[in-house]
């Protein structure tokens, strides 16, 4: 007979503590249990392990369909809201399934197991449940490999910054570049930060890079004005960063350190942010435009961003997302979506750039709609800082 085992973690819970209190955060707790127990058997047992997890076993099960069924019915009673003292509160759940014995002889392993697919569901956008399966194993032990790999690469200097120029489309000429993180492994060679940027951000090395990126970044920025260049850097920060891994005390230190003007630093947010917005991320953010240290929310019109969020944020720029540059110009919804953009950031008295600008006939286009920033393949590929002066010399030669 086939017993089933459900660990699920609240997403965004955290979010309550920090904006409504650990009072009102217990209080979650106890609605979440007393839903959960209306979504099993009398036979079947729902204990918290702690924090904002789960467990529920499910005894005496036929086929493992059945604990799926379990799982949606978890998922639709989290998605109603809970009033807290008066208040409406969400959260969802990322759940892992394990179903003994075929996926564990004991307790441990089915609780290990089901906590890899418990993470492979966060991953595939939350509120969701995912199966363990054995390949998830073999991920489990390629991510340690890397993430042994990538302390040593911090330690010896193996990470590398390019940097791609955002120019003003009517000239050609950079107005900033955006910092790109590489790393350049012994044996692999470049890699990109898909192959790694994960694993940090689970492991919570993240961290360590991204002020290795934030120092690096000033650093270069240094080294040009002694060139004579006055150039501004795009930085990218994590959602996993803040606000407690970048304070911003750090921030004015590594300008200071580098003689580098804040306002010459700007930090790039995603959508994402938005989503995870504690009351905390937003006070950092007021402090760091306090600072005088410019945001720029990137990827913009990919996320659940909406109009209340974006004016909490207040970017001073919006990066549109290469995906809606893509079809410029012909396709009819990326131009709606892209002239819609527009319109709003001019009446919120924003900056915008495109990404991912490939011709010229993107470029004609925008500049039409009004936009008069952009980044992409077009201008320069991101490359590292020596090869980036040659541009810089020729936008000095041309105000000159």
């Amino acid at each position: 007979m086939q017993v089933g085992l459900l660990l699920l973690d609240l997403d965004h819970f955290k979010n309550i503590n920090d904006t409504l209190g650990h009072q009102m955060g217990d209080l979650l707790l106890q609605q979440v249990a007393t839903r959960l127990r209306s979504c099993v058997r009398n036979s079947d047992m729902i204990s918290r392990l702690g924090g904002d997890e789960f467990v529920i076993m499910l005894s005496r099960l036929n086929e493992s369909n059945g604990a799926a069924l379990t799982a949606e019915k978890v998922l639709a009673a989290l998605s109603q809201p809970f009033t807290l003292s008066g208040q409406e509160a969400w959260v969802g759940a990322s759940i892992g399934i394990t179903v003994y014995p075929a996926d564990g002889k004991n307790l441990t392993e089915l609780m290990r197991n089901a906590d890899m697919a418990m993470y492979r569901a966060k991953e595939m956008g939350r509120s969701t449940y995912c199966f363990f399966q054995t390949s998830m194993k073999d991920l489990a032990l390629q991510r340690r490999s890397v993430e042994v790999e990538l302390r040593r690469a911090l330690a010896e200097n193996e990470l590398r910054l390019h940097y791609q120029p955002i120019v003003n489309l009517d000239t050609g000429r950079p107005i900033a570049f955006e910092a790109l993180v590489r790393w350049q492994h012994p044996e692999q060679g470049l890699l990109a930060p898909d192959k790694f940027i994960g694993v940090a951000e689970a492991t919570g090395l993240i961290v360590e890079l991204g002020e290795w990126v934030l120092r690096e970044s000033c650093r270069q920025i240094a080294a040009w004005q002694i060139m004579g260049f006055t150039v501004e850097i795009s930085v990218n920060v994590s959602a996993k960063q803040l606000p407690r891994g970048l304070p911003v005390d750090l921030i004015q230190a590594i300008c200071d350190e580098y003689g580098v003007a804040p306002q010459r630093l700007k930090l790039e947010i995603t959508e994402t942010v938005i989503l995870d917005a504690a009351m905390p991320v937003i006070e950092w953010l007021d402090v760091v435009r306090a600072l005088g240290v410019r945001l720029v929310l990137d990827d913009f019109g990919t996320g659940y961003s909406s109009l209340s969020y974006l004016k909490s944020l207040a970017p001073d720029t919006l990066k549109i997302d290469r995906s809606f540059i893509t079809g410029l110009p012909g396709d009819t919804e990326d131009e709606a979506v892209v002239t819609a953009i527009m319109a709003m950031a001019q009446g919120l008295n924003l900056m915008v750039v495109a990404e991912g600008i490939e011709t010229e006939e993107q470029q004609a286009w925008l500049l039409r709609h009004g936009c008069r920033y952009g980044q992409g393949y077009l201008f320069g590929k991101p490359v590292e800082a020596k090869a980036m002066e040659s541009l810089l010399h020729q936008g000095q030669a041309q105000s000159g």
